[in-house]
């Protein structure tokens, strides 16, 4: 009988953690979507997912306009491939773009003329920061705060009007989507909603169709007519009064490495809604809103928060066990922080509070 915790190990595999792919674009594309709201933290969650993770990886696929960073399927920012950037928001806008109009309501019947404006700023001279655009505004006597500014450029950018531009000196800029992704892939909705089915059970499953609905912002109808058409692309099982469905295969012995530090904005968390918990098969984490930017895990378990924090020479991980770990547990940790600082070329610090949540700290057990 198949557990939370063989789910949650087969996520580590179909999520490449422990089956990692050549660079970034691969990384990408096989999960269709990453979450990016931390551009740092974010760029590790692709990196980590590679055989040999670098810096530059991520970084030129961004340059190159192979990967854009924007707004898309939800309200938030995703790494996304360039081909499948036009579909996926055809796709989901609907239901996303009343999330930035609620926001801009303020600006009243400006927001569409404000639009334009920025696509005119972006055709005179791309790859412009947020910045820029706010002092071009000014000078044509459109003064917007930051967050308006963001949400017009999120709009703009469900609108596939506007995508994230070449990097500045590592800053995000902005550029016209016309010229970045010059021939779109489009999808009729039907052949949309297959895609998304088979591929999102395939780079995130097992996982349940309420998981999808969450991740893509659709309703269950919709997504139920996805696995539909995927037909027999996709193998389910059911576990815990849920049907989790996934690419044919067996679930993995074990995968490895075992210890991964991510964001508490990864793919492994917030990827999921509905089946999230499997990455605490023992019930260790409080329920509650995270406070944690970070997250230990080993084994596809969710073990301890983590605070990353980096100097000059050295980067130090705060891990704070949500249970006593084990001495295996703790060396896939000392493991995982190593891989990460390795990646940063920094050395790796490790402090482990002794006192972990209500108490218990680590232990010596195997």
């Amino acid at each position: 009988m198949i557990t939370d915790h063989d789910i949650a190990r087969w996520r580590l595999r179909s999520q490449l953690l422990a089956a990692p792919v050549d660079d970034a674009d691969d990384v990408v594309r096989s999960l269709l979507a990453v979450q990016a709201e931390n551009p740092s933290q974010s760029a590790w969650a692709v990196a980590t997912r590679t055989r040999s993770p670098r810096q530059d990886d991520l970084a030129g696929a961004l340059a190159g306009g192979s990967v854009l960073r924007i707004h898309v399927l939800r309200s938030t920012w995703h790494y996304v491939h360039a081909d499948d950037a036009q579909w996926l928001q055809e796709l989901t806008a609907p239901r996303v773009m009343p999330v930035f109009e609620q926001q801009l309501r303020p600006l009243g019947d400006r927001v569409d003329a404000l639009g334009d404006t920025v696509e005119a700023l972006l055709d005179e001279a791309s790859d412009r920061t947020r910045s820029d655009l706010a002092a071009a505004l000014a000078d044509r006597g459109e003064d917007l705060t930051g967050q308006q500014l963001m949400l017009l450029l999120g709009r703009l950018e469900v609108l596939g009007r506007v995508c994230s531009g070449i990097p500045r000196d590592g800053e995000h800029t902005y550029a016209l989507f016309a010229d970045r992704v010059p021939a779109p892939r489009r999808l009729d909705r039907d052949d949309a909603l297959a895609e998304l089915a088979l591929r999102y059970f395939t780079g995130h499953g097992p996982a349940t169709e309420r998981d999808l609905a969450y991740w893509a912002t659709l309703t269950v109808t919709d997504v139920r007519r996805g696995i539909a058409a995927a037909g027999d692309r996709l193998a389910s099982f059911e576990h815990d009064g849920r049907t989790f469905r996934h690419a044919p295969g067996d679930a993995p012995a074990s995968a490895s490495p075992a210890g991964h530090l991510l964001q508490v904005l990864d793919e492994m968390y917030r990827g999921y809604q509905d089946s999230r918990w499997v990455i605490d098969a023992e019930g260790s984490v409080p329920r509650m809103r995270e406070t944690a930017i970070g997250m230990a895990l080993v084994e596809g378990q969710l073990v301890a928060a983590m605070k990353r924090t980096v100097t000059t020479k050295a980067v130090t991980f705060s891990i704070r066990p949500h249970r006593a770990l084990r001495t295996h547990e703790l060396e896939a940790v000392q493991d995982a922080a190593a891989r990460y600082a390795e990646y940063l070329g920094l050395e790796a610090n490790v402090e482990l509070d002794p006192a972990g949540r209500d108490g218990r700290g680590a232990d010596a057990s195997s």
